[in-house]
């Protein structure tokens, strides 16, 4: 196969233009956004380091090759002889996913069998439907397509996050969103409702240059193509944490939300730059030091309990906020407009929407209170 090929990079639909963002900043090229993601044009080496590198990609789409077929035996045909031996080991089991549109091989079914078929017969490759290797298959208009999840499990699976709360932010989802919110890492950080920690921990990660998988395995290991060597030495690469001074804080009124944050925060390497506290909302201050970014995630009602009371939760937060953090901008997640605007918060013109765990949710943004 050809030593460059495109590589798609999948995010939560209405935050591409942010991923499109962090990619051309990270260097790769011929970077375009689509809906669901983002393409680029790469070898291997550029798909070990979307992986390791980037925040706010979910998964790493390594789009192989592919041929037109308009039936099923040229489809077997083709695939036999398709060079999967040259990525693909016979020790390491994968699964066929495929997908059909506008094609004369219209039954998806059949389609994969042939594939799988090809890949056992031909190929001498293992097959196993709970396998983390995932050969995807895409036949668009006649035209078909290898992909290969070089992933594995999501990447908001960073690998050093082990305690969670309920309806827990996704680390790709709030990397995304605190770059929508302006943050850079230069300002500090406060979340009143922090949960497991995941906004002021990405935070603390992007401030300190850390890499989102540096703790973690990839399904791209087990590939033929993959050289220990020169990803190693890509890793090397990455900047230790530093210390501190802390810069990122979070509070919850839960006790055990902030045992995990802190926790978390230790797994990941900057307990150093974070701080949390138990406090209710309303007991919100500003930190000493310059104005920065107020990002919450409040409960949205529409999954956890009522939403009635939620309505008095947001106004308390909003007259705390205008009270006590003049100079900080806010940056509020939730899928109700009317919630959000219960804050009573200066709030710019509504966004567009952002895909969350089965539902719409916006990110609202003020400017710097007064």
């Amino acid at each position: 196969m050809e030593t460059s090929f495109e590589i798609f990079l999948a995010c939560a639909p209405g935050l591409e233009d942010m991923l499109c963002a962090e990619a051309l900043a990270a260097g790769f090229a011929d970077v375009t956004a689509l809906p669901g993601g983002v393409t680029v044009t790469g070898g291997w080496p550029e798909v070990w380091r979307a992986n390791l590198q980037l925040r706010g990609a979910t998964r790493v789409l390594a789009r192989i090759g592919g041929f037109m077929a308009f039936h099923l035996a040229q489809l077997d045909k083709r695939s036999r002889k398709f060079p999967f031996g040259e990525i693909l080991r016979r020790d390491v089991p994968l699964r066929v996913q495929v997908t059909t549109k506008a094609s004369k091989i219209y039954h998806a079914k059949a389609a994969q069998q042939r594939v799988e078929t090809a890949l056992t017969d031909t190929h001498g490759l293992t097959l196993d439907a709970e396998a983390a290797l995932t050969l995807k298959v895409r036949i668009d208009d006649n035209a078909v397509t290898f992909s290969l999840d070089t992933s594995g499990e999501s990447l908001h699976k960073r690998g050093h996050k082990l305690a969670v709360g309920k309806a827990p932010m996704r680390e790709t989802l709030a990397a995304l969103m605190l770059a929508r919110a302006g943050f850079n890492g230069h300002a500090p950080l406060v979340d009143p409702m922090c949960g497991s920690g995941t906004f002021p921990i990405e935070a603390a990660e992007i401030a300190a240059g850390l890499w989102p998988g540096r703790s973690r395995s990839f399904a791209f290991e087990d590939l033929a193509s993959f050289d220990a060597g020169a990803y190693a030495a890509m890793k090397a690469g990455m900047p230790a944490a530093p210390d501190g001074p802390v810069r990122f804080y979070g509070s919850d009124r839960d006790a055990g939300a902030v045992r995990m944050s802190q926790q978390n925060a230790e797994r990941a390497g900057v307990a150093g730059m974070t701080a949390f506290a138990m406090a209710p909302a309303s007991d919100l201050v500003a930190p000493d030091g310059p104005p920065g970014l107020v990002m919450v995630n409040p409960p949205y009602g529409a999954r956890i309990g009522n939403k009635k009371p939620l309505y008095a939760l947001y106004g308390s937060l909003g007259e705390t906020l205008k009270a006590r953090f003049t100079g900080w901008r806010v940056a509020m997640v939730t899928s109700d407009p009317g919630l959000a605007k219960t804050a009573g918060l200066p709030f710019g013109p509504q966004g567009p929407a952002i895909a969350h765990g089965g539902l719409k949710v916006w990110l609202w943004q003020t400017p710097p209170l007064r």
